[in-house]
């Protein structure tokens, strides 16, 4: 990858794999995606939604396993991120003040601790599932970024794609790149609206996107990383694995110049 690495580029890594309901084993997974990525210059590492802990369909083991935010797994991700020098992104259950449902919550993490966090504002109602019957929805608020080597990173996850104003809300945040952790449920014609939509936030915000996915049988896998005109970077297929691009801050000024989208339009996005 030395060849793809320039002066003032970050490398982002996307890491796809299958949680289940052993969180040992979850996070021996995470270990040696981080380690892969780390190994390959990433700088930043993103890992899908409910990494921690998961189980196709929920059942009440869901609340047994959810974390506070100074709990277990997020301590073992500080401790990774210290080893490789990495800033890390996953998604996990986060203990909630209902004590029927727990939050799905995206954290970013470095050798420092926190730095950013996400409750997953628009649950899964829909393809015939019921997010909400076991989720808080996460409460409208500002959106926090985090810096790295000079690119603005924004957190969203999974449903919340299908809606256009939060990606939006994140670039006026200050984003140049979203990052999208993910558990993009297999289906007819899934894999067709995890591209397009992925593609269309990055064109429309000028931005970068970069998502990661559940492996099959539950996910479609698919993690990608795309440029701020829609080209993608690096994608990878079905099975647990890494994918790694190097993202230099000047493309988006350049393509924000030629294509002033963001200075143009006319509307801007308000909570309901």
């Amino acid at each position: 990858m030395s060849e793809n690495t320039a002066s003032g580029s970050v490398g982002v890594a996307v890491a796809q794999f299958a949680p289940g309901d052993d969180e040992a084993r979850n996070l021996e997974a995470i270990a040696d995606l981080v380690a892969q990525a780390a190994g390959r210059g990433a700088h930043v590492v993103v890992l899908p939604e409910y990494s921690n802990w998961f189980r196709d369909p929920f059942d009440a083991q869901l609340r047994e396993h959810a974390q506070p935010l100074d709990g277990a797994f997020v301590i073992a991700l500080t401790m990774l991120a210290a080893e490789h020098g990495v800033t890390i992104v996953a998604g996990l259950v986060e203990e909630a003040e209902d004590a029927q449902r727990v939050r799905n919550t995206v954290v970013a993490v470095d050798a420092s601790g926190v730095h950013a966090v996400y409750r997953k504002l628009h649950l899964y109602d829909a393809f015939g599932q019921r997010e909400s019957d076991w989720i808080e929805p996460g409460a409208i608020e500002a959106p926090r970024t985090f810096t790295v080597a000079g690119l603005t990173f924004g957190i969203m996850t999974c449903y919340d794609l299908r809606f256009p104003e939060v990606t939006r809300r994140i670039v006026d945040a200050g984003a140049d790149v979203v990052l999208v952790p993910s558990e993009w449920v297999r289906g007819p014609l899934k894999e067709h609206h995890w591209s397009t939509l992925l593609h269309a936030r990055a064109i429309e915000n000028t931005v970068f996107v970069a998502a990661a996915d559940h492996t099959p049988p539950v996910g479609v896998g698919h993690a990608v990383i795309i440029d701020p005109q829609g080209v993608t970077r690096a994608e990878l297929g079905t099975r647990t694995d890494v994918a790694v691009a190097f993202l230099d801050p000047a493309e988006v000024a350049e393509v924000r110049r030629v294509n002033p989208v963001l200075q143009l339009r006319r509307f801007g996005v308000t909570a309901l």
